[in-house]
């Protein structure tokens, strides 16, 4: 049995269903047990509870073989990043009493600094808060998501994709969330490890080449456009960030951009992605034009 966290976003999911694919019991936490109703129906132990309250984590944590976890989502944390402090120790609290044999972590690349991270600074919170556990855990800093640039499938029409990157040409560490679960899946499954690993997951893509692959899918010529500093906080109100708290993902951006996200961090592992920008794309458009 596999605990996975987040089961109905994008990477928990991806990670169950790569789970489920190879013939595992998976366990899912879950506060809206509707809203999880389809991954029980493909036989998904559901735990009704929240990562706010450790025995309830402990209490998912009964028994598994593996533990994926994750934070939820903050686009407007509180500047002490209290949301993600409760959240990491009530896993602290839960990984402690009720360790089980391997643990994977989504985190982020970047991670391994301290500051100037943004939203970033979540994930690095996680990473220093688990540090003292001695189970085995894993920490998979991915890169960008390629999902978060689907909203171009509407937007591009005119044939410019909007951007945070600057310069577009410049590549960061990108990755499709499905080859996120399939890393996740085949830590918890395969060969077992001692202490505490770092994979960076990903590969090196310049937000120019994401507007070229999406152009092929909608079939027209699409140039990334660099947002201008100054426009980013209505642009990301537009994406329903609240006025006057986009701070955290402006920050998050600027690191991107001075290249603090990028692979090679000594002491890590790599793995590259194998999903492109083109099969995100055209999977999207595909399920929307069905």
């Amino acid at each position: 049995m596999i605990l996975v966290m987040g089961i109905t976003g994008r990477v928990g999911g991806a990670t169950a269903q790569h789970l489920l694919a190879q013939g595992r019991q998976v366990r899912a936490l879950v506060r809206n047990r509707e809203k999880a109703a389809n991954w029980a129906d493909r036989g998904v132990e559901l735990v009704d509870g929240d990562w706010n309250d450790a025995a309830t984590v402990e209490r998912a944590l009964d028994g598994v073989d593996g533990a994926f976890v994750m934070l939820p989502a903050v686009w407007a944390p509180s500047p002490d990043f209290r949301e993600a402090k409760g959240v990491i120790a009530n896993y602290v609290e839960a990984l402690t009493r009720g360790a089980p044999p391997r643990v994977v972590v989504l985190s982020s690349m970047g991670a391994n600094r301290t500051s100037g991270l943004g939203m970033i600074t979540a994930l690095s919170l996680l990473e220093q808060g688990l540090r003292d556990l001695t189970l085995p855990i894993a920490y998979v800093r991915a890169g960008g998501f390629f999902e978060n640039f689907l909203y171009g499938l509407h937007v591009a029409q005119s044939g410019t994709l909007p951007v945070y990157y600057n310069p577009t040409s410049r590549k960061s560490t990108m990755v499709a969330t499905d080859d996120i679960g399939a890393e996740v899946a085949a830590l918890l499954t395969g060969q077992p490890w001692s202490g505490h690993r770092v994979v960076e997951l990903g590969s090196m893509v310049s937000a120019d080449e994401v507007a070229a692959q999406l152009g092929e899918i909608l079939q027209r010529d699409v140039k990334a456009l660099s947002i201008p500093r100054a426009g980013w906080p209505a642009a990301f109100e537009q994406f329903g960030v609240p006025r006057g708290q986009t701070g955290p993902a402006e920050a998050m951006f600027d690191a991107v951009n001075a290249g603090w996200m990028d692979l090679g961090v000594a002491g890590t592992e790599h793995i590259a992605g194998t999903t492109s920008p083109r099969d995100v794309f055209a999977a999207a458009y595909k399920a929307n034009t069905a």
